[in-house]
């Protein structure tokens, strides 16, 4: 058993804690919410996030993150990715650096395109062998009821995989180890984007061609240029790739799907913002990931296409007619090109 402290009390941290406790660990979320944080002690719910759901009663939380780092052996960070760099440097001087740190987040830093891990051991200072990822097709609407998942744990250091699908393990909740961090961080990121194109897809009502456009096409480039960057391309194959773009993309439960359906539907990026009502990755990362690529010189066209979209630079049609007219020659790279860049 192992004492956790889940970080951000929204519908993934809570979600992600109801599974550990289920998988016989200790576990104490921290939320800056005070309702929210009341209501998981007396009530044993979190309406907010999570309606109808009744969380276990062994689930605590706190408004305090000395209280929760200090009961933490393991912290899992569940908040938002553009939030990360503030809050961590608002608790670096106390932040424990010598315990594992799990993110559960998925997406690209905007002002530096850091990945979220690389973001943690820049201000924490802590050691790369400490720092993992939980990711996959994961939605918290679905997977709180205990419906049957899987996930993958990435982490450089094999012990840390293994300390991961000891804490995470469930009877419904399947657990996969992979070294592969760096790709696993790069698919989880860049699902975001390519439903934020399939939903637009679908606002616009074009059908499921073009969604399976949208998505074989939009693996491929986030393999592509993840192959760049030293991943293996069998992790956009799997859970962590595949699997979590698939769950992203066809799911109205999907906030990013659900965002870019609005998009599309209304053309407008402000209309899309004020009917959204959580945090939407894809709209960040878009443009990151798009430097990203550049960086190694692989053209991403989908994701360049959001991009401009999410920055008000063209409309969905404009972008749409724009992917259509994008030579192949330019969306075609060989083994040998991407393990030349790596």
């Amino acid at each position: 058993m192992k004492k956790v402290a889940v970080i951000g009390s929204g519908a993934w941290g809570t979600t992600l804690a109801q599974v550990m406790i289920d998988a016989g660990q200790q576990v104490m979320i921290w939320g800056r919410n005070k309702k929210v944080v009341k209501e998981i002690n007396r009530r044993h719910s979190n309406r907010r996030f999570l309606k109808g759901i009744d969380l276990p009663k062994e689930l605590k939380a706190t408004t305090d993150i000395k209280v929760a780092f200090e009961f933490a052996e393991v912290i899992v960070l569940a908040i938002p990715a553009q939030t990360l760099r503030s809050n961590l440097e608002e608790w670096k001087s106390f932040f424990p650096k010598n315990r594992p740190v799990i993110s559960t987040l998925k997406g690209i830093e905007v002002t530096t395109q850091a990945r979220m891990t690389e973001v943690v051991a820049e201000v924490i200072g802590i050691d790369r062998s400490l720092l993992g990822l939980i990711t996959g097709p994961n939605l918290a609407s679905e997977l709180i009821t205990r419906q049957p998942a899987g996930a993958v744990v990435a982490a450089d250091n094999p012990k840390l995989t293994d300390l991961m699908s000891q804490i995470f393990a469930t009877n419904y909740f399947r657990i996969y180890p992979s070294q592969d961090l760096v790709g696993c961080e790069f698919a989880g990121s860049a699902k975001s984007v390519i439903a934020l194109a399939v939903g637009m897809a679908v606002g616009m009502e074009y059908g499921e061609n073009t969604q399976g456009l949208m998505i074989t096409r939009g693996l491929s480039e986030v393999a592509r240029f993840g192959g760049a960057y030293g991943a293996d391309p069998l992790t956009f194959l799997g859970l962590a790739g595949i699997g979590d773009m698939v769950a992203s993309c066809q799911s109205p439960l999907s906030r990013n799907r659900s965002f870019g359906e609005v998009l599309g539907k209304s053309g407008s990026i402000n209309k899309a913002k004020a009917q959204s009502q959580k945090t939407v990755e894809g709209v960040y990362s878009a443009g990151a990931l798009l430097e990203l690529a550049h960086r190694v010189g692989v053209e991403v066209p989908i994701i360049e296409a959001v991009a401009d979209v999410v920055s008000g630079a063209v409309l969905p049609k404009e972008a749409f007619k724009r992917l259509m007219e994008v030579s192949i020659k330019a969306e075609v790279v060989t083994p040998t090109d991407i393990s030349s860049k790596a």
